[in-house]
């Protein structure tokens, strides 16, 4: 176990952002935090990071919130729950940011920046073509006061930047890498309130963070270069920084970052395709840690009595899929018959799923065994179980590599548009904008749409279909058909 001094209440926190599916990295990331707290007789919460408006969406913040609790992460405090550190949606709270934006600069911890977007690019490339160290020049940061005066009385758009220093270091102590230290030369001033009047993610984090009253901060080594403008927004406002323990990311059996690309990273995927919560939890408790009795297989419960967070590995988890189905081989086998019937029902034959499911196929049955051959693609799961005609996928004129091109470009739309919602209408809304402004014929799109969901050219209406197979569903069957399609001679 990791206890704590009692003088310093234990509060840690995840800080998703609903800009994409609930991702397994942020389930990682709460088990570990979950699991501490516990520990520690703390608390744990969960604080929505949706500051940035162009792409979170509602959507998303539902998915994280009920793919979170399947995995089994129950939170003291959140949007859902309320708290007494509301509220826990950043976009609620800017208010606040903009109110302490404004101490730093009168404290000269931060200034004003009216460069426009224009300037910006052009700085960049000009360091892009030069070689130069990328970041921005700090054009603004000493604007004499008579044209700072001029320029905010003609309501100029602006940012506001951290003043950060131009020489020396900056030390961040990790409680898992010791003293790690940047040269403050090679940070740019970053922005910390963006000219809509929302703040970008080190502000906000760190506001957000000490008014919670966060004692240790538990996330993924990728935030460990952004940490010296944390302690310096934290030396700046005066207060006490939490602990910083920066977890290692998840990767790949090439050692690359988990990405979609490459494994599913959707915990709806997991979900849907049959693993249990049990499993998964078990089996990311693995990633940096082992069990002091060299087990593999073991409860929340035994790893909240038995977990030591100083214990785990630096030297970057696989996220190995084979050993995940063959843990989750190990639990389902230790299901009872009973139990087991539930899970199948629960997972594969749901009875609100299979009651969206029959209307679209009722009009072709003639007897009850029929279904099957009309509805297997909405049940068979994973794409290695349907049977695939490429030829099916060829329109004349069109070469294999057009296709993938053009199928991959679909999927970008699709995921695009579900920000709003994975419902037919804005699928059909999506893919019709797509045939309009592209190359491709609708009829040829559908079809090949069609044939990637189903491997079949004939099927109930496609865009019903679309919706009731669900987005991740449908990413597998994409990313399956272009790897065969990559390989088809």
């Amino acid at each position: 176990m990791d206890p704590v001094s009692p003088t310093k209440p234990v509060r840690v926190r995840i800080a998703p952002s609903p800009t994409g599916d609930p991702h397994v990295g942020t389930a990682y990331i709460g088990l570990i935090n979950y699991v501490f707290a516990r520990q520690n007789r703390g608390q744990f919460l969960i604080r929505i990071e949706d500051t940035d408006q162009s792409r979170s969406s509602v959507v998303f913040e539902r998915a994280i919130f009920r793919s979170l609790k399947w995995f089994g992460l129950t939170w003291d405090e959140g949007p859902d729950v309320g708290g007494p550190y509301g509220p826990y949606r950043q976009s609620e709270r800017t208010a606040i940011y903009q109110q302490h934006a404004e101490q730093l600069i009168a404290t000269g911890g931060a200034y004003r920046c009216f460069c426009t977007s224009e300037r910006i690019d052009a700085l960049r490339e000009s360091q892009r073509a030069q070689k130069l160290q990328m970041g921005y020049d700090r054009h603004c940061r000493d604007l004499a006061p008579e044209e700072l005066d001029r320029l905010l009385e003609a309501r100029t758009a602006h940012v506001i930047r951290l003043r950060m220093p131009v020489d020396g270091e900056t030390v961040v102590p990790d409680r898992l890498r010791g003293e790690v230290r940047f040269q403050n030369a090679l940070i740019d001033d970053g922005i910390l309130l963006k000219s809509d009047g929302f703040p970008t993610y080190h502000l906000a984090n760190v506001i957000d963070d000490h008014l919670m009253k966060i004692s240790h901060v538990i996330r993924a080594e990728e935030w460990l270069n952004s940490t010296p403008k944390h302690l310096l927004l934290y030396q700046a406002f005066g207060w006490d920084a939490p602990e910083f323990i920066h977890l290692p990311l998840l990767r790949n059996r090439d050692l690359s970052k988990i990405s979609k690309r490459k494994n599913p990273v959707s915990l709806t995927y997991y979900e849907q395709a049959g693993y249990l919560p049990e499993t998964l939890r078990n089996f990311l408790a693995l990633m940096g840690w082992t069990h002091p009795e060299g087990r593999d297989k073991f409860s929340l419960q035994e790893m909240i009595e038995t977990f030591s967070i100083d214990k785990i590995s630096l030297g970057g988890p696989i996220f190995d899929l084979e050993k995940l189905k063959w843990l989750n081989g190990l639990y389902i086998r230790e299901l009872t018959i009973e139990q087991l019937r539930e899970r199948l029902i629960a997972t594969l034959f749901d009875p609100e799923y299979l009651s969206r499911i029959a209307p679209l196929v009722k009009e072709r049955m003639e007897v009850f065994e029929d279904f099957w051959r009309y509805a297997d693609y909405f049940l068979l799961g994973a794409p290695e179980n349907l049977r695939y005609d490429l030829s099916q996928l060829m329109p004349k004129g069109r070469t294999t590599a057009d296709v993938r091109k053009m199928l991959s470009a679909v999927l970008e739309k699709l995921e695009e548009a579900s920000r709003q919602g994975w419902t037919a209408p804005i699928l059909e809304a999506a893919l019709r904008a797509f045939c309009e402004h592209g190359e491709w014929k609708a009829k040829e799109v559908f079809m090949a749409v069609r044939v990637v969901a189903t491997a079949r050219t004939a099927t109930p209406p496609l865009f019903e279909t679309l919706e009731l197979l669900g987005k991740e569903q449908i990413r597998r069957r994409f990313q399956h058909v272009d790897g065969l399609l990559k390989a088809h001679k």
